[in-house]
């Protein structure tokens, strides 16, 4: 492990990635609480698989954005420690496989060679920043959102407030009404808007998907581009104060607005604005100017197209014009994601050498490149068709969205990979009107989770299991209708039609399909049809396809799969022996201290205020749960800590509450001296806990 140490060349990152070697050692050592280490391992973009004893690596690419070069790093370090397959996902990430836990320092090392990431990639973090992938190029666009979402990457990338909150929160940026970054399903979704010349965004707050799928709640019709930073970063500590830890599927933040209600969080954001760094930071857009004398010096080798109905048709379906005159942006429809090293550097050297050196990933799993001369088209073709990327349904109903599931996930319920390559195939020979529609999406998830979104697309399915009445399990899926999006923030969710037994998908598919056709009137679009028709009649016409009554030897065996059925959760890690979780929580609050005092010498004020808050609530949850006390939210610990050990004297402070111990950090203006004061309290508030618990123990033992 020593020769990646000697080559790392970011001091700040080389920090990180050997204290992450130093964990994993500790963790193999079994000196490491599992727990602990599972949740520093996943925000580094590190996420255990299905199979055991091998990782998922995820890789942040924020708003999809990727430079040849960065492909090419990106095809080295799957080739070396992966398997040569990278997988897009809906967050715009590259996922890679079956990777080995001790090698993801050295993973990481080479990936920063070329200023990318896995930080922050999985986790309670804040997530990848998504964004339209026709962003800078859409004619449609008030403005390019590029340089908002990548200044948004970079706040947060690393900041203290959101390294340990109680879930997950995720962020969207799209760059016209047409919302193609699907605000309504995000923590925070923003829309590029200009009001009276100035630029702003509509901002909606509060969405998500999963089990209980809720829409976002539009907070600002305008908020201008310099405070977009300052009040994402108050949303951000309100959740991660008063957010669900304890209960996982209630922490999303769409369920603290839903329990508190949308005023009174509104009103708590409002109460952070003394703590924050900034009240107002403007975001220059300055390096994000697109160089048209990049494209323009291009030169135009001469080609020869022959198969000239082909070219015409990719053409027609995958290529777009530009906002730019003369420059298009081309389409490749990436079946399930996934796609290989040795296309991936052809398509690297293709960008670099054609066109401006940049490509998108998309939310749809696809790949959009940009930039591209109308004279150098032929030439595209012909590359990209021996690539195996000219496949006519680039964002159509041809082009299914769906999770890894049972593949590779531990949370995987059924295949959806199987059945999506399944009705993928069957909307190609049977339905080739379908191939490039773009009224119906077709999205599925391997559990409910819905990291396949099937909850918002138009037909949706969701990986499931039924059971016979002689009580044998077989795959099954449940069948959505009737979701979408609907522009400018809005969009609706899909009812639960029916389950059926997983290999009567695509027999499913074709009754949807054919009913559709049959009976919608003149420019009914999918979506209308279903409302006229409503949920219960989508029911009675499938429900002979829901019994379990008559199910055949190959109902239990799900696609993709040789082996009969068995519902199984994927193993995990390797078990560590138990561990004094308590002592472990100290520990860190220590590391906490010590990292505030650091970020006071690096001049980062709010950062160190906020390292010295996540150590007083460190501390105090250690004791807490020395009592056998719930610690469910931030607030909730405050507020115990105070009952349990302050008023009852077992503990003493200079203050006269914990309470307002703690909130020194909303009542003051981040400074070098409340920061230094600050972190002193943190300092002397562990030590004295410490002692605490260090005589607590003695005692217990006489």
């Amino acid at each position: 492990m020593q020769s990646f140490r000697s080559e790392i060349e970011n001091p700040f990152v080389s920090k990180e990635i050997i204290e992450l070697d130093r964990k994993i050692r500790l963790f193999r050592n079994e000196k490491m609480d599992e727990d602990k280490f599972k949740s520093l391992r996943l925000a580094r973009g590190i996420y255990g698989q299905r199979q055991p004893g091998v990782q998922m690596v995820r890789i942040k690419l924020p708003f999809g954005k990727v430079t040849g070069d960065q492909l090419l790093r990106i095809c080295d370090v799957s080739d070396e420690y992966s398997r040569g397959r990278l997988h897009i996902t809906t967050r715009q990430d590259i996922q890679i496989h079956y990777v080995s836990l001790d090698r993801t320092p050295e993973l990481w090392n080479e990936l920063d060679k070329d200023d990318v990431t896995i930080r922050e990639a999985c986790g309670n973090t804040v997530r990848n920043v998504t964004g339209s992938p026709e962003a800078g190029i859409d004619p449609n666009e008030p403005f390019d959102i590029t340089p908002y979402a990548h200044a948004i990457f970079k706040y947060l990338l690393r900041n203290p407030m959101n390294q340990e909150m109680g879930r997950k929160f995720k962020i969207s940026f799209s760059s016209s009404d047409e919302d193609t970054a699907l605000s309504y399903i995000h923590d925070v979704g923003l829309i590029a808007k200009i009001r009276d010349g100035q630029k702003g965004f509509k901002v909606v707050v509060g969405g998500g998907l999963g089990s209980q799928p809720r829409s976002a709640e539009p907070v600002h019709d305008f908020l201008p581009t310099d405070q977009i930073i300052p009040f994402i970063e108050g949303v951000i500590r309100v959740f991660d104060r008063y957010g669900e830890r304890s209960k996982r599927m209630k922490a999303r933040m769409k369920f603290l607005i839903k329990d508190i209600g949308l005023e009174a969080f509104l009103d708590l954001v409002e109460k952070e604005k003394l703590a924050l760094a900034y009240q107002s930071y403007p975001i220059s857009e300055e390096g994000f100017e697109f160089d048209r004398s990049i494209v323009d010096d291009i030169k135009v080798p001469k080609i020869e197209v022959k198969d000239v109905e082909g070219y015409e048709k990719w053409r027609k379906s995958s290529v777009f014009d530009q906002k730019q005159p003369g420059l298009h942006s081309i389409g490749i429809k990436v079946r399930l994601g996934d796609f290989y090293t040795p296309q991936a550097r052809k398509l690297a050297n293709l960008i670099k050498e054609y066109a401006a050196n940049e490509l998108r990933f998309t939310l749809r799993q696809d790949i959009l490149l940009r930039h591209v001369k109308t004279e150098l088209l032929p030439l595209f073709y012909l590359e990209l068709k021996e690539l195996g990327f000219t496949e006519i349904g680039f964002n159509a109903t041809s082009d299914i969205t769906a999770c890894p599931g049972t593949d590779t996930c531990n949370l995987g319920i059924a295949s959806s990979t199987g059945i999506a390559d399944v009705l993928e195939d069957v909307i190609s020979q049977e339905y080739p009107q379908y191939k490039n529609n773009r009224d119906i999406y077709i999205k599925i998830s391997g559990c409910m989770n819905a990291c396949g979104q099937h909850n918002m697309a138009h037909i949706g399915f969701q990986g499931m299991t039924m059971r016979t009445p002689d009580k044998r399990v077989a795959p099954a899926l449940q069948v959505l209708l009737g979701g979408g999006a609907l522009g400018n923030g809005e969009g609706r969710f899909a009812d639960k039609v029916v389950k059926i037994p997983s290999k009567r998908g695509p027999q499913a598919l074709r009754l949807i399909l054919d009913d559709y056709d049959k009976n919608k009137q003149d420019g009914e679009s999918f979506m209308s049809y279903y409302d006229r028709k409503e949920q219960i009649y989508f029911y009675d016409y499938l429900k002979h396809l829901s019994s379990a009554d008559d199910l055949s030897a190959e109902d239990f065996v799900d696609w993709g799969n040789v082996e009969k059925y068995e519902q199984k959760i994927g193993v995990g890690e390797c078990a560590g022996v138990v561990i004094d979780l308590i002592a472990t929580l100290l520990l860190e609050s220590e590391e906490k201290a010590e990292t505030a005092a650091e970020a006071i010498e690096e001049g980062k004020w709010a950062h160190s205020i906020y390292h010295s808050y996540s150590s007083m609530i460190n501390t105090a949850k250690a004791l807490l749960l020395s009592e056998n006390q719930k610690t469910n939210t931030q607030i909730g610990i405050i507020n115990q800590f105070e009952e349990l050990f302050v008023a009852t004297g077992r503990i003493s402070l200079n203050t006269t509450t914990f309470p307002d111990f703690v909130y020194q950090i909303n009542r003051n203006k981040p400074s070098e001296a409340f920061a230094r004061s600050y972190m002193e309290d943190a300092k002397a508030f562990s030590e004295k806990a410490t002692a605490f618990r260090t005589l607590e123990l003695a005692n217990a033992d006489k």
